[in-house]
């Protein structure tokens, strides 16, 4: 009789603590470009204090991190700074394409150390001879290939041989290219205008002129062909567009 009222109060407390919406036990895998870490950190852990779902996040560059699914067979969510990686996913039919939804958008700009010691006031002071810059690697981060296209669109090939010689990295993600301006490994980088305020004490922006942007970028998200349960998958898409999702964003 004991053990009966024992259980009956065990599973009596449970239930007070089991509220409608809230899953408990269930786990989501999203990979995600570096560039939205900060934001996408902060939604997630919002999203399991409502849901109770936890959200496990794998960051680097957007086609790294495909590359990364891809060979896991593993994840649900398909989460990259570049409509081109995106495209990528859903031409080798990794993603659902119904799916895809934007979140924000990216403008690109020139990133460089707080109170811009180097006087970097327009694309061309990228060529002086001496600086220091570095762009992320093009092949398998978004803003590296952003970064290519506006050399191409606006250096002559002089001035791209220039540009070439003052570059000291190629780095491996979005969160890289930031810190390398905040660490002072180099002068000055291709970067996001968000950049900033990833790191305000330390990173200062030098907006690039229209005429100079070869595209602005825009962050997708999509559902995972190896998800395990769509229906969650499009919970946190929800979770994202919504007043509360886009305001971290």
């Amino acid at each position: 009789m004991i053990s009966v009222l024992c259980t009956l109060i065990i599973f009596s407390c449970l239930s007070l603590f089991t509220l409608p919406g809230l899953s408990f036990g269930q786990e989501l895998f999203v990979f995600a470009g570096a560039a939205s870490k900060p934001p996408t950190e902060t939604a997630a852990k919002a999203f399991e204090k409502k849901t109770g779902v936890k959200v496990n996040l794998t960051f680097g560059g957007s086609g790294f991190v495909l590359s990364q699914m891809t060979l896991a067979k593993k994840g649900d969510l398909y989460f990259p700074c570049s409509s081109d990686f995106m495209e990528i996913a859903k031409k080798k039919g990794l993603v659902f394409p119904e799916s895809e939804k934007y979140i924000v958008y990216l403008v690109p700009a020139i990133n460089v150390q707080m109170g811009n010691p180097k006087g970097i006031k327009s694309l061309r002071d990228l060529n002086k001879p001496g600086l220091r810059v570095a762009i992320a690697n093009p092949e398998g981060v978004c803003v590296g290939l952003y970064a290519v296209e506006i050399i191409e669109k606006n250096f002559t090939a002089k001035e791209r041989a220039a540009f070439r010689r003052n570059l000291v990295n190629y780095t491996e993600s979005c969160e890289k290219t930031a810190t390398a301006v905040s660490l002072k490994a180099a002068d000055a980088v291709i970067g996001w205008e968000v950049f900033q305020y990833r790191d305000p004490e330390r990173i200062e922006t030098i907006p690039l002129k229209k005429h100079e942007i070869a595209r602005i970028g825009y962050i997708p998200i999509a559902i995972s062909k190896f998800t395990t349960d769509k229906v969650l998958a499009k919970k946190f898409i929800d979770f994202i567009l919504s007043g509360e999702g886009k305001a971290f964003f």
